[in-house]
């Protein structure tokens, strides 16, 4: 007998989840398929292997894996502080960037506070903010699928605790200027956290989006969020961070799930700070194929806004976004749906990139005939 037909029979019930976990929206992560030939494009993730060194560090680690990693994560928060010019007190670190938002939104909100967020963006904000109890308060984006961040700041209310900026933005792949963010952070009040989420941002053009440190150095309410799921490659492994102020970082720390990130994904992160040069070579890699991507499909008659990300972003509604999910999945291409907004297309390689062409040239050709 199954459990529900158990518990039917016997007239006994079973424990009921909290009514803001039943609501939840369920997070769609990029489908994925085993297939030799199919172009995983769903997922911002780096197309490229692991460097080799954090590779190398990974597997002198796993011989010791039978013992906990270290839960305070020293070594690594001293690399990235040094990385950064800041100090080993102003970091925090979680099971990826979404980890760490996880510890922020639970160590700054009680039940009813406000999360204001641009949307659409990172699907995974309104789901932690429900998650404690919070209300996500969604701002729609701008003409230019970038923050609309006047609405933002009009938005605010007694019950604002945190403002979640990503830059750029996933999935639009547009940034927020230096002079646009500091002028915000200027209009709302010092015990709002501002939390700059800065996944992409190693893919940024310089100049094109805002010099996060120096708006943290002069504005302590600010909260940097950086990972080395995309960039770096190590999106399997799971570690992110938190730049924050030193009392705010503590606070990340104790709200974190004990030994979280783990002795591999530590490792690793250590070993993809000292090989940054090479992550820098495939990242320029990566910019070189979006610039070729995106003049070509402007070329075919699509209309993008320039991405910073590892994406482009082709605004469509329900039924051109069905049509071209049908022809990718057709050319066994997956690209990530955002159903009534548009598609989002990872930067892959060369190759695989050809295939995209291809397939939106066809799509653009049809629809104009």
């Amino acid at each position: 007998m199954t459990t529900d037909q158990i518990l039917a029979a016997t007239g006994r019930s079973h424990p009921i989840l909290r009514a803001a976990v039943s609501g939840l929206p369920s997070y769609v992560p990029g489908r994925r398929s085993a297939g030799a030939d199919i172009a995983a494009l769903a997922s911002n993730e780096s197309h490229y292997e692991p460097l080799p060194s954090a590779a190398a560090a990974v597997a002198e680690a796993a011989g010791r894996m039978n013992r906990y990693p270290d839960m305070a994560a020293v070594e690594l928060r001293e690399r990235i502080a040094g990385h950064l010019g800041v100090s080993a007190r102003e970091i925090a670190v979680g099971p990826g960037s979404v980890g760490v938002l996880q510890q922020i939104i639970t160590g700054i909100c009680d039940a009813g506070d406000e999360v204001i967020f641009a949307w659409r963006s990172f699907e995974a904000y309104p789901i932690l903010v429900e998650l404690a109890g919070a209300r996500p308060v969604r701002i729609p984006l701008d003409d230019a699928e970038g923050h609309d961040l006047d609405a933002m700041a009009a938005a605010v209310t007694e019950r604002t605790k945190v403002v979640l900026l990503c830059t750029p933005n996933n999935p639009t792949g547009v940034p927020i200027s230096h002079e646009r963010l500091e002028a915000f952070l200027r209009s709302v009040r010092s015990d709002i956290l501002v939390v700059i989420d800065e996944a992409y941002v190693e893919y940024a053009d310089a100049g094109s989006g805002p010099d996060s440190l120096a708006l943290y150095r002069e504005y302590p309410n600010v909260c940097i969020l950086r990972t080395f799921s995309k960039a770096y490659g190590l999106a399997g492994l799971r570690v992110g961070y938190a730049v924050a102020a030193p009392d705010i970082a503590e606070g990340l720390r104790r709200t974190a799930i004990p030994f979280s990130v783990t002795a591999l994904a530590q490792k690793a992160a250590v070993a993809s700070l000292d090989a940054a040069g090479e992550m820098q070579a495939r990242v320029a890699v990566v910019k070189e194929e979006r610039s070729r991507l995106a003049a070509r499909l402007e070329a075919q008659g699509w209309k993008l806004q320039p991405s910073q990300g590892n994406f482009l972003w082709i605004r469509a509604d329900d039924g051109l976004t069905a049509r071209l999910v049908a022809a990718f999945d057709q050319a066994d291409i997956m690209v990530r749906a955002y159903q009534g907004d548009g598609i989002r297309i990872t930067v892959a390689d060369p190759a695989s990139n050809d295939r995209v062409l291809q397939v939106l040239e066809a799509v653009s050709a049809a629809h104009a005939a």
